[in-house]
């Protein structure tokens, strides 16, 4: 732990050093979701593989950029692209960046990600505010010592997505005419998509989406003592026995076809901030 925490403050002190203010709100940015950074005032683009202790990204959807600027009137410090548990990293190296996040001072991480929907309402393009969560990816980014320096041993995960920041978005989603919903989003480990008796294991459960990261970060982010605020493209159906076929390439390009709506929802929410 002691050594987490000294590779924590390496990585803070690198980026410290390359910008001359304090970033408010931590984004990061899922599969086909990365061009929020172009309404980002940018002050500092910094690649993952020059940031000491950062793992790099092997997905080519995601960018592997560090973006620091403002947005809609806030400092931000923008991930334009993650790490996955299925790209063979463990948990610990995934949720680094938040870790560092923390570090510089963010208390608001706000998370994306692309999701296939499993609820009858939903349809391809749609917006999900996550409620709430179901990690099934059999581990834990918390498991081993705990450094009491960077979170309690048992955190609480009774409002783990911010209920202020959720009714924020649900304003902002209809002063806009947007559709949206909340749900569950239950996350496996990946890579491979899920098969119809999964897909029907899942909705039994009460999940409404599902993906294969963000709830690693977000339990770090609470074990951290920042407030969430998750929301999901839905890009791809599991409804009511018809799950449509589905690749990388069909979920990117949803993506990018929903991507305006979550740009602005993003912008407008980080804008209202308090």
């Amino acid at each position: 732990m002691e050594n987490l925490r000294s590779k924590i403050q390496e990585s803070v002190r690198f980026i410290q050093d390359r910008i001359d203010f304090q970033p408010e709100v931590g984004i990061i940015l899922g599969t086909g979701l990365g061009a929020l950074v172009d309404d980002v005032e940018c002050d500092r683009v910094i690649p993952y593989q020059d940031i000491p202790h950062f793992p790099i990204s092997t997905v080519e959807s995601h960018h592997g950029n560090l973006i620091l600027g403002e947005l809609s009137g806030k400092k931000v410090m923008v991930m334009q692209g993650r790490f996955h548990y299925y790209e063979g990293y463990s948990l610990v190296t995934v949720t680094f960046p938040v870790r560092v996040m923390k570090g510089m001072g963010i208390n608001t991480l706000v998370v994306s990600n692309a999701a296939g929907g499993m609820n009858r309402n939903m349809k391809r393009g749609d917006l999900m505010i996550i409620a709430d969560h179901i990690n099934l990816m059999g581990n834990n980014p918390l498991i081993g010592p705990n450094d009491p320096e960077l979170g309690p041993r048992f955190p609480d995960m009774m409002k783990v997505y911010d209920p202020e920041l959720r009714e924020l978005a649900l304003t902002i989603a209809t002063e806009k005419g947007m559709r949206i919903h909340q749900g569950t989003y239950v996350v496996l480990a990946g890579p491979n998509f899920e098969t119809p008796a999964e897909y029907r294991f899942l909705i039994a459960i009460g999940a409404d989406a599902v993906g294969m990261s963000t709830v690693p970060e977000v339990i770090v982010a609470r074990h951290s003592g920042m407030r969430v605020f998750g929301v999901s493209c839905i890009t791809d159906l599991a409804v009511d026995g018809v799950i449509e076929e589905v690749s990388e390439q069909i979920v990117i390009q949803a993506a990018n076809e929903a991507e305006p709506k979550l740009t602005m929802l993003i912008r407008e929410l980080v804008g209202r901030l308090k």
